[in-house]
């Protein structure tokens, strides 16, 4: 998916079991990002990032859901033990992910695979994709400061 696109209603089961819709969040903007798989470094900084920024981004109209292949289980043993205060779906049979088209091949220490890549969504209060942040840009320990460098610059 790309700018313009409109994301899927149907995004999946949180750490909690609650069924997340884009639908659910109509008049919100939202930060829907992908990442590769929970408590790693560059996951794990990627989150804390977002939870330190969680207020400002959320001052600007942005609820954060994150999303990996991740299980369930998985997803609210990373939610409680980072302290993180948003949905994390898990996204087992990667149905969202493909959606999205974050799931693909990648090179991860110099062999290929198939798994997430890691990119961020900006979406509108009607769903609609206004900017993506793509793998090669985010930077996992200052994510939350690139999103709002860039939503700060984008008002001007």
């Amino acid at each position: 998916m790309t700018t313009g696109d409109r994301i899927p209603d149907i995004l999946g089961i949180d750490q909690d079991g609650n069924e997340i819709k884009s639908s659910d969040y109509r008049g919100r903007k939202i930060i829907l990002y992908s990442y590769p798989k929970a408590n790693t470094s560059g996951c794990t900084a990627e989150a804390c990032s977002l939870q330190a920024n969680r207020e400002e981004l959320s001052s600007l109209g942005y609820e954060i859901i994150g999303v990996s292949k991740d299980s369930q289980a998985l997803q609210k043993k990373f939610a409680e033990a980072q302290g993180l205060q948003f949905p994390l779906i898990a996204d087992t049979d990667t149905t969202l992910l493909q959606q999205l088209g974050c799931w693909g091949e990648k090179v991860a220490c110099g062999r290929r695979t198939i798994g997430t890549l890691r990119t961020t969504y900006l979406v509108n209060e009607e769903g609609v994709i206004e900017k993506v942040f793509t793998p090669k840009e985010i930077k996992t320990k200052i994510h939350a400061e690139q999103i709002l460098d860039y939503l700060k610059g984008s008002k001007d």
